[in-house]
């Protein structure tokens, strides 16, 4: 008898990231889902870090306003993912961008927040390319 395994459904991979221009200033962030990058450029002023956090709640709000489910977000701000991760795992939250994230990411069913590397990062690259050297 020939058995085949069953076919998992992959995930569906989102990049984010964020930045300012000076640092602190203006905030702007990219997602990328399915090749198209959605950016937000009316985000306010803050820090680099203020940015990251704003650009993986943004692909929070993507996920939700699809209905999307098993997706795995992903940045190469390591301090942000580890503290995403952190809030998903214990359910508590500081106050401020991570008790947003956490408010919003705990309706999505199978979300990771995973690290890559800024040169995989195709959020950044779409951020990069609307600033020319």
């Amino acid at each position: 008898m020939n058995r085949k395994a069953p076919v998992r459904a992959s995930r569906t991979k989102i990049y984010f990231d964020g930045g300012c221009r000076p640092n602190p200033g203006p905030i702007e962030a990219a997602v990328v889902l399915r090749g198209v990058a959605h950016v937000h450029d009316d985000l306010g002023e803050g820090s680099n870090s203020d940015a990251e956090w704003l650009a993986l709640i943004c692909a929070v709000k993507l996920v939700r306003s699809l209905g999307l489910g098993e997706v795995t977000l992903l940045g190469d701000a390591a301090e942000i993912v580890r503290a995403a991760n952190e809030a998903l795992r214990t359910g508590q939250a500081r106050p401020g961008h991570a008790a947003t994230f956490l408010e919003l990411a705990i309706e999505v069913p199978g979300l990771r927040v995973r690290w890559i590397r800024r040169a995989q990062n195709l959020a950044g690259i779409a951020l990069a390319a609307r600033h020319p050297r």
